[in-house]
């Protein structure tokens, strides 16, 4: 059975998959979904585009240059028919996807070995261009921090940065609102514990429904 390649991403195109196009000078042209045949009727350059093999190996993200690339080039050389032969073939294809899987693992680690520490080297460059913009500390704040620390013998950095962090959970959100609890005395001298939602379209209700018990009350005093 024989894959063959699709001509525009490089992924293997399946036998009663995808799509064939016949060119008019003969030439054959295989591709695995309708997604690659419009792009290549549209003429666009699958080294342009981020999904295609042929950017991922012009990038320098696949490997080119291996011995084990070559065991999949076409040949249309016929060989007669040999049972131990077709053994060995099928034993050997084994072997040699192993070894393709793990020269392809080596070679992911070494293209990826430093990224943290690019990571962290950007990161930090953004917090140092855009210093300003983080949250500061009052005056009497880093003074008090400072002798905190230098009672605990502790570094006042990690002191503000604590303060910092303690501040940011502390605040309190009002997307989803509150509930304020107050006291209101009857009537009749007793005394009723009212809750009130603010901030969302919960509390819109129960503003709503503490209107209408004021009139209620305003109708009993009358």
């Amino acid at each position: 059975m024989r894959v063959d390649n699709c001509f525009f991403c490089g992924r293997p195109a399946w036998p009663s998959k995808g799509i064939t196009f016949m060119r008019n000078d003969g030439k054959s042209f295989r591709f695995c979904r309708s997604k690659c045949h419009k792009n290549f009727k549209m003429k666009r350059n699958p080294r342009k585009l981020k999904w295609t093999k042929a950017y991922r190996k012009n990038a320098g993200k696949e490997m080119t240059v291996d011995s084990t690339l070559q065991f999949a080039a076409r040949r249309n050389v016929p060989v007669r028919y040999d049972r131990e032969l077709f053994a060995k073939t099928l034993k050997a294809m084994e072997r040699i996807s192993e070894i393709k899987a793990r020269r392809e693992r080596i070679f992911y680690k070494k293209r990826m070995a430093g990224k943290r520490a690019r990571e962290v080297a950007a990161a930090r460059k953004l917090v140092a261009d855009n210093e300003h913009l983080l949250p500061r500390l009052r005056g009497s704040e880093k003074r008090r921090l400072a002798e905190l620390a230098a009672e605990r013998g502790v570094d006042v950095e990690e002191l503000e940065r604590e303060e910092l962090a303690a501040k940011a959970s502390g605040k309190k959100s009002k997307a989803f609102g509150g509930e304020v609890k107050r006291l209101r005395v009857r009537i009749d001298g007793g005394v009723e514990e009212i809750t009130e939602s603010f901030g969302g379209v919960v509390g819109e209700d129960d503003d709503e429904d503490d209107g209408f018990e004021d009139e209620d009350d305003e109708m009993d005093t009358d």
